[in-house]
């Protein structure tokens, strides 16, 4: 892998309301180490970060607006010159203006970490390569939680955090390991 000079990291919903208990049992437990390595890289190589807010339309939503899980977590606050994106449903790009501040920057090339690997960091890493970048996704810097398939059959977040890294390689983007990222940076 080769990582870019403009490459853009990408930080997904590390807000408060991901830690909530009610979400249930989550997988890999390093993750938020993982994206803080990688974090520390992005900020001293001087690339471009990206820092995704979920703002919810839903009231009983862990991300809405009125209360404390719609605030980053402590140690993923945005630093001054880092972008903000706010975003009301799972696509990052989705009326968010983010493609167009990327195309503008001339980025082309997009590392991709944070929650719900299923949801918002699947369907961003789709749209991104939907729109002609290259994405890489962080699968050891993304986490999900048990949930039932449509036919009502638990899946473990192993699971479903394999099957949506799964849906995702090779077609929307390229999944490897927060330790190649690093490697190449």
């Amino acid at each position: 892998m080769e990582l870019q000079a403009n490459a853009a990291l990408i930080i997904i919903d590390q807000q408060k309301g991901i830690l909530q208990p009610r979400l249930g049992r989550r997988n890999n437990p390093q993750a938020e180490e993982r994206i803080l390595d990688l974090l520390g890289l992005w900020r001293r190589s001087g690339r471009p970060l990206i820092h995704v807010q979920h703002l919810s339309r839903e009231p009983g939503s862990v991300f809405w607006p009125e209360q404390e899980g719609v605030e980053f977590q402590q140690r993923f606050l945005p630093q001054d010159g880092e972008w903000l994106i706010q975003k009301h449903v799972p696509d990052a790009f989705c009326a968010s203006g983010l493609e167009t501040r990327l195309r503008e920057a001339g980025i082309g090339q997009l590392v991709i970490v944070g929650v719900a690997t299923h949801n918002s960091v699947e369907s961003t890493a789709r749209t991104a390569g939907n729109l002609g970048f290259e994405a890489w996704v962080a699968e050891d810097a993304c986490f999900t939680f048990d949930k039932a398939d449509y036919f009502g059959t638990l899946r473990t977040a192993e699971d479903v955090h394999g099957m949506s890294l799964g849906n995702l390689h090779g077609e929307y983007a390229t999944v490897v390991s927060c330790s190649r990222i690093l490697a190449a940076g």
